[in-house]
């Protein structure tokens, strides 16, 4: 399981940071940042990966009330589609740590990309199961941006973003296929390119 190990071999404070949504054809991406509290620890933090929705959701709350500091960021598709899917992400993470009360020393991030963060950054291949911090911060990343797209679910309906948050599942094909991209696809991203012009064949043909 994770712990401080990490967090205690390099100048306080020390946040965690991590991503979730880089692979999805729909909405955007979101970072978490957090700072746990040495003193109050919290038990089961883990990959959010390896943890039930409703566990996340629990984890999520007690991160927020007992951290001694956390942020969450996110990039839109948009800006997905302008600057690209890891400078996105490095957006999405500069916002999460900037959202923070308090201003880290250093930065443990998960991955082996060094992102620019506005404080010194070691990365962690796996380091959601390694760092405590790195896995509360991907537990707020999944479950703020599931709760986007759950709401997306409802201001764009009929492309099952509810149940499948953006990821290119056979449903999302089939509904892209159908009803062409809405607003949160990310439009320069090969699937949904092929949905358009798809679409406008098919406007073609009707026409």
């Amino acid at each position: 399981m994770p712990d401080l190990y990490y967090e205690y071999r390099h100048p306080g404070p020390v946040c965690g940071v991590d991503e979730a949504g880089r692979g999805p054809w729909a909405g955007p991406v979101s970072a978490g940042a957090v700072i746990l509290a040495p003193d109050a620890p919290i038990e089961g933090l883990d990959d959010s990966k390896k943890l039930t929705a409703g566990r996340r959701e629990a984890l999520a709350r007690e991160i927020k009330a007992r951290a001694l500091a956390w942020g969450i960021g996110f990039a839109s598709a948009e800006e997905i589609c302008a600057l690209n899917i890891l400078q996105a992400t490095a957006l999405a993470m500069r916002r999460a740590v900037a959202a923070m009360p308090v201003a880290p020393a250093f930065a443990l991030v998960d991955g082996n990309y060094a992102f620019d963060l506005p404080c010194p950054v070691r990365t962690l291949v796996g380091g959601d199961g390694l760092s405590a911090s790195i896995a509360a911060a991907s537990i707020l990343a999944k479950t703020a941006r599931d709760a986007v797209m759950v709401e997306m679910d409802r201001v764009h309906p009929g492309y099952g973003f509810a149940a499948h948050k953006g990821y290119g599942v056979p449903e999302h094909a089939r509904a892209l296929a159908s009803l062409g991209p809405c607003a949160i696809h990310r439009h320069t991203w090969a699937p949904v390119r092929a949905a358009v012009r798809v679409n406008i064949t098919v406007a073609e043909m009707a026409g």
